[in-house]
This record gives C-alpha cells, structure tokens and sequence, in this order.
C-alpha cells in the first residue's frame, strides 16, 4: 500500500511518518511537498507534527490554505484515508475537515512524554485491528493540544461513536480526555499523540503499530 506524507514548512515529523511506514511497517511511502496540487498515485495520506509555517497566527490556521489541501479535501471527498497526527490535527480542524479546536495545554506548557491511551472503537479503519479497551503507550509532544468543542458536538462525536481513542492520564485538559476523533464518513482520523514515534522497539514501545496497521488492513480489504 503506498502512503504519502505532506510536508508543510516548519513539519518537523514527517521524517518519523515516512520511516515508521517504510521501514517498520514496509510499505512504500512518498513526501508530498505543500504547493503540490495533486498528491500523486497514494492510497492513503498522513498530515505530520511539526509547526506548520511556525505556528505564527493558531496552530495549523496557515497551512490550511496550502494548495495540498485542495488535494487532501478532494482525497478525503472520495473516501481516501487521511491521518493527521499532532499538527496534522490542527489543520484538519482548522480546515474544517474535522469539528472541534485545539487550544493551549491546560497549564500553559509544552508537554513532551509517554502516555496511555485507551481504544475507545474498533468501528473505524485506524484501529480495526486493535481490541476495545486496548492500551496503547504512545508519546505526546505539543504545546495547544486540548481538545475542546460545545457539549452538542461532543454529544454527537459519543453517539455516533466518533471518539476513537481517550487519554487514560489526559496530559492537556482536553474535554471528555478525548485524544482521537475522526469524521463522519469514519476515513478522516485527528490525533494528539504520535503512533510514528512508537512503533520500533528501540524507542520503547510499538503500541502505535496497531493504528497504521489497521490502515494497511483496511486498504489491502478495499482493493481486494
């Protein structure tokens, strides 16, 4: 399966995505640079950490209006699969692809550490491959990553059963400690943590393995 991951001025884990996809997990992967207009022959697309155009006005408000994005929007559109990670789930809400915001951490610090995370539905192409209830080590590394939005769209992210993973020790403050949510056609993922950055065991865990798994699962089923 070929993955392709975009590269905004100021990405700074793009190297982590393309190395975690092509040498932990073997499958081929490509950067796609942000003026791109097409994302080329790829089956599925990750939105890397990083600070994007230096995260000068709000995390991710910039980098919205690259023109990849017309691009990620289409793919997305036609039910491709779109993981953003850390910034990239900045710019997915801030491109609307995804609801909510993600505002500064609930001390007003960076927080850089291990955390638990917790399957909250195996109902969705990132974690098919996972158990409900699972826990997942995983690192976090952000500065604006409390997940906030209005109690009717947290009501509809739980009902439709959108909430795909939760902090067991919510680093950030964020609402009902939701870490992952994904969009209504459930082919769209936002996620504060870095599965990238855990899926050798030299850095201490694979635990994030499970989700760019399932994303190949799930690709190899679609073009079977």
């Amino acid at each position: 399966m070929r993955f392709g991951v975009v590269v905004f001025p100021g990405s700074n884990c793009d190297h982590d995505a393309w190395y975690a996809v092509s040498h932990n997990l073997g499958h081929p992967c490509e950067f796609i640079w942000h003026d791109s207009q097409s994302l080329g022959n790829v089956d599925a697309v990750i939105l890397p950490g990083g600070f994007s155009y230096g995260d000068y006005l709000r995390c991710g408000a910039i980098a919205k209006f690259s023109p990849v994005m017309s691009a990620v929007r289409y793919f997305a559109a036609a039910g491709g699969m779109v993981l953003g990670i850390c910034n990239g789930f900045q710019i997915l809400v801030e491109s609307g692809m995804l609801p909510g915001a993600l505002i500064r951490n609930r001390d007003l610090k960076f927080v850089c550490r291990q955390t638990t995370l917790r399957v909250e539905t195996t109902n969705s192409p990132f974690t098919s491959l996972a158990t409900p209830g699972q826990l997942l080590t995983v690192p976090v590394a952000h500065g604006e990553g409390c997940y906030f939005a209005d109690d009717q769209t947290l009501d509809e992210l739980e009902y439709e059963d959108r909430v795909i993973v939760r902090y067991e020790d919510n680093p950030n403050g964020s609402l009902r400690n939701i870490a992952g949510i994904m969009n209504a056609g459930r082919n769209v993922m936002g996620l504060m943590p870095h599965p990238e950055r855990a899926c050798d065991p030299l850095v201490g865990s694979t635990d994030g393995r499970v989700i760019l798994e399932s994303m190949v699962a799930n690709m190899v089923r679609a073009a079977a």
